[in-house]
């Protein structure tokens, strides 16, 4: 999974990160709600472990807002503070789930993979995902176009599947790497460019409209 841990207590927030990346996840830590807002808006991430007392902008507030924008990432709130009144008032804000410091880092591990299993399938839902004439079955690993079945490999796939789960983003080479390939950057600086063309020729060749889009200097899009 790739974590965004926002807390502004250094010494707990690397260990947090120490204790994922030894589970073979990714993890970006940010000190301030307004970093977490904008790391939050210009990457994608598996789940957010938000401290409540964030400087700039409260861990409340980062919920509200990313909610509001329309992000269903999963968030872990995480807070010193005991009152049920406060624990109520970060659900109400969006928040999935609510640890009270300190805590277990074996129930912090437990409680993030339920959250990541959660997001998995409600980015999913019922299998299919969709972009105009364009579906995409999970269970059975198929791609439809306007009627017409689309032979994919499997890198294809998980490619064409990312962008779909996030249709209209903007995915850098460097994000899509990092879900599809998952090895160092330097290796194939231009495997995502060989693989986008090769998707191009599949999913977009022979149709009226263009879903796969550059973005000059960024990365690529789907749009319907």
């Amino acid at each position: 999974m790739k974590i965004l841990v926002a807390e502004d207590d250094l010494r707990l927030a690397r260990a947090i990160k120490r204790v994922f990346e030894e589970e073979s996840h990714s993890v970006k830590i940010v000190g301030n709600g307004r970093n977490a807002l904008d790391a939050a808006r210009h990457d994608t991430y598996d789940v957010l472990i938000l401290d409540v007392m964030l400087p700039e902008v409260d861990g409340f507030d980062v919920s509200r807002q990313l909610r509001s924008a329309g992000s269903d990432m999963p968030v872990l709130m995480l807070t010193a503070r005991t009152d049920i009144t406060d624990r109520v008032k970060g659900l109400d804000a969006g928040a999935d789930d609510y640890m009270v410091k300190p805590f277990a880092v074996a129930e912090l591990l437990a409680r993030v993979r339920a959250l990541g299993r959660r997001g998995a399938r409600a980015a999913s839902g019922n299998g299919h995902l969709r972009a105009g004439d364009l579906v995409l079955d999970i269970s059975k690993h198929s791609a439809i176009r306007n009627g017409q079945e689309i032979e994919l490999t499997v890198k294809e796939f998980q490619l064409l599947e990312l962008m779909l789960r996030h249709q209209g983003q903007v995915l850098t080479r460097a994000q899509i790497l990092d879900h599809v390939w998952q090895y160092d950057r330097d290796f194939a600086s231009n495997v995502v460019d060989i693989y986008v063309h090769y998707l191009r020729n599949k999913v977009d060749r022979g149709f009226k409209t263009q879903l796969i889009r550059t973005v000059r200097g960024v990365g690529y899009t789907l749009k319907a």
